[in-house]
């Protein structure tokens, strides 16, 4: 995970063990509470992860309020 930032890495890790656990759908203002980040910052990181990332597979899958991502494993 050397290509990734400080904070990328901590979205990602959060993301892992969070899809391991069960969860599949997730908002930045709840991964940003989990992980010590804004809402912003981590709403920011999110498409680009899902552009980087090779394991972790992430999709923008719905707006409400507020973005919805879909997350996978694999």
């Amino acid at each position: 995970m050397s290509e990734y930032t400080d904070e990328e890495q901590r979205i990602v890790a959060y993301l892992r063990e969070s899809v391991g656990a069960g969860e599949r759908y997730f908002r930045a203002k709840n991964i940003a509470e989990a992980i010590g980040l804004s809402a912003k910052q981590v709403g920011a990181r999110l498409p680009r992860l899902a552009e980087k990332s090779e394991d972790v597979e992430i999709e923008k899958w719905g707006r409400a309020r507020s973005t919805t991502w879909r997350v996978t494993v694999g």
